[in-house]
């Protein structure tokens, strides 16, 4: 008979949603195992100098020696932080019919139909695999923005050229600062007396005087960003032990992260050396090598990766983690389902590992 898929939905299962199929008027439950996906969150600086429309004029009416010349933005990639995230392994499927001592009931799947549990409670099952929240988008770059500036007084907008305005803000410069000189003396006849009024006049007057200057020295800021990839190019070969490095990105101090034909980018390298678990698989009549009879339900054991990302010949960081993919499935014996006492199994959602059992 044609096979038939749908969502069973069940008040009697915590699971959120398990795929069943009808096959000859026996249901059966699919499952299946973990695969691990590289959730990488590159941090990076973005220093931006900003020239100030009077900058002409910074040396001769303010006396400025460092101010910025020219307009530009330089990108430092820093470091990387290595996480990883649970994907269901298409390739790795498991069906479940109801067998003595085996209630499918109790089989408890996640949203993407992996495996967490067996007769465990809902607030259990949530400790499971608890929800991650990872961003795959790339953080949004600094770009130039106009320079906001007090209002300019009355002379200033007067002023027919750029040298006469340049003129009356540097005179309310220094009018700022002899204000800021007397109220700290106490030459002022109307001061606030009161500390923190003070302290706010001051803060207000640092601030235009900021301002102000900014228009003739210019601006520089120094904002930190980000860029979240996925990468899911781990897999199983034949090689138990294998090695591998692929350049995979490219950043450049000119324009961040960019593509290979950017002729001022460097590779970014990733180096992924891996020791996978070696299959062992039960006899042909679904028993161990030991004679014990085997349930349909299987426990992952991981294989694990050296995972290194390096720039411009720098570590930029390195984590050694479990990767599901890289493991070997291995049934449970049947006996652990008998008896009057059921067990109670947690599964590990990013690996498919056992975390507990106990009945």
């Amino acid at each position: 008979m044609k096979k038939l898929f749908f969502i069973l939905v069940s008040m009697m299962m915590v699971c959120a949603m398990q795929a069943t199929i009808i096959e000859e008027n026996e249901p059966a439950l699919i499952y299946y195992t973990p695969k691990t996906v590289l959730a990488l969150d590159f941090t990076y600086t973005v220093e931006k100098e900003e020239v100030g429309p009077y900058a002409q004029f910074a040396a001769d009416m303010l006396g400025a020696t460092d101010f910025v010349k020219e307009n530009r933005m330089v990108y430092t990639l820093e470091n990387v932080m290595i996480g990883t995230k649970a994907e269901a392994d298409p390739t790795r499927p498991h069906k479940v019919v109801p067998e003595k001592g085996l209630d499918m009931q109790l089989l408890r799947l996640n949203e993407k139909n992996i495996l967490v549990g067996y007769n465990i409670p809902a607030e259990t099952e949530k400790a499971a695999h608890p929800k991650h929240h990872t961003s795959t988008t790339e953080g949004v770059k600094s770009r130039i923005t106009s320079i906001h500036v007090a209002p300019y007084p009355e002379e200033v907008l007067k002023a027919s050229t750029p040298q006469a305005q340049a003129y009356e803000i540097a005179k309310q410069i220094f009018h700022i600062r002899e204000t800021r000189m007397y109220l700290l003396s106490g030459e002022v006849e109307h001061a606030p007396a009161e500390g923190k009024a003070m302290e706010l006049v001051l803060a207000e007057l640092d601030k235009q005087e900021r301002e102000l200057t900014e228009l003739f020295v210019g601006k520089r800021s120094v904002t930190t960003e980000h860029k979240r990839i996925m990468w899911d190019h781990i897999t199983r070969d034949n090689h138990i032990v294998r090695a591998s490095q692929k350049d995979f990105l490219y950043f450049s101090e000119e324009n961040g992260f960019t593509d290979q034909d950017n002729v001022d980018a460097d590779s970014i390298t990733i180096f992924i050396g891996h020791r996978a678990q070696e299959y062992t698989l039960p006899r042909a009549d679904k028993k161990s090598k030991k004679g014990e009879a085997l349930s349909q339900i299987s426990y992952n054991l991981p294989g694990s990766a050296i995972v290194r990302i390096i720039y411009q010949g720098r570590l930029l960081g390195e984590r050694t983690i479990p990767v599901a993919q890289l493991g070997v499935d291995v049934p449970l014996p049947q006996s652990l389902f008998t008896g009057k006492q059921l067990p109670k199994i947690q599964f590990n959602e990013k690996t498919g590992n056992i975390i507990s059992i106990s009945k």
